[in-house]
């Protein structure tokens, strides 16, 4: 867990393509594997076979789609509202998991601050992606024993980058989702 913990906030992964198989709930964002990393696309639809959700959140359809449980087709540039939205909903329904929190992280009162103003609701008409579906996802994510994101350089390389990268790790520390298999 220790190597782990370091690799927040560098530029290594925290977990490889192959905790797809323990996972419960897979993100995939900002990345392509199946045009791209056609051997991580391959454990990605392994894991839906056997059962886990697959959500793919990206602003142009491609081949993973077809295996998804949820394609959130977002307005593109909008990833960090699309992101607070989701945080906004796990706050909002007290499903974020309080232990973790307390123990691993600091200024959770800040993030709940920055989120307030991006409900689903308001979001809905700026992403294009309805409030329902961004609900759905986010329960899906926070109450999955397992969740895991990948996230490639349609993430990072990007204007917004690492306010992007912030969101989804602030999103793996309110549900606790770092740290153990899957």
């Amino acid at each position: 867990v220790s190597a782990l913990m370091e690799t927040i906030g560098s530029g290594a992964v925290t977990a490889p393509f192959t905790a797809a198989a323990d996972s419960d709930c897979i993100i995939v964002i900002g990345a392509r594997p199946t045009e791209n990393h056609p051997v991580a696309a391959t454990y990605l639809k392994q894991a839906t076979k056997r059962g886990a959700c697959l959500i793919v959140i990206d602003p142009r359809g491609y081949a993973l789609t077809r295996h998804a449980d949820h394609f959130l087709q977002f307005k593109p540039g909008t990833d960090v509202a699309l992101l607070n939205a989701v945080m906004h909903t796990i706050i909002e329904e007290k499903i974020a998991d309080q232990n973790y929190i307390s123990k691993h992280t600091q200024d959770f009162g800040l993030l709940e601050a920055k989120v307030k103003n991006f409900s689903p609701e308001k979001m809905e008409e700026v992403c294009v992606v309805s409030a329902n579906t961004i609900r759905t996802i986010s329960r899906i994510y926070a109450k999955s024993k397992r969740s895991i994101i990948f996230w490639g350089m349609g993430i990072s390389q990007h204007v917004h980058g690492t306010d992007n990268a912030r969101c989804l790790i602030s999103l793996a520390l309110l549900t606790g989702q770092i740290g153990r298999a899957g």
